[in-house]
């Protein structure tokens, strides 16, 4: 079935049963990669290591963030 068909048979469903769809495709995608992980893993040690290293200095998030 052509993406744009599919698009057009699930919005003639119900707003929930159009939510389970969205949720159910999405799950579908949130899949662990182990290798991701330990890309991730390194780079926070890299960044932590600099930090304690004095190579780079924090910024509170206060300045990032701003008030919520």
């Amino acid at each position: 079935m052509h993406n744009r068909t599919l698009a057009d048979e699930a919005l003639k469903l119900p707003p929930d049963e159009r939510f389970a769809l969205i949720d159910e495709l999405l799950h579908s995608l949130d899949q662990p990669d182990p290798r991701l992980d330990q890309i991730w893993l390194a780079e926070a040690q890299r960044r932590l290591a600099a930090y304690r290293a004095g190579q780079v200095k924090a910024i509170p998030a206060e300045e990032i963030f701003g008030d919520f």
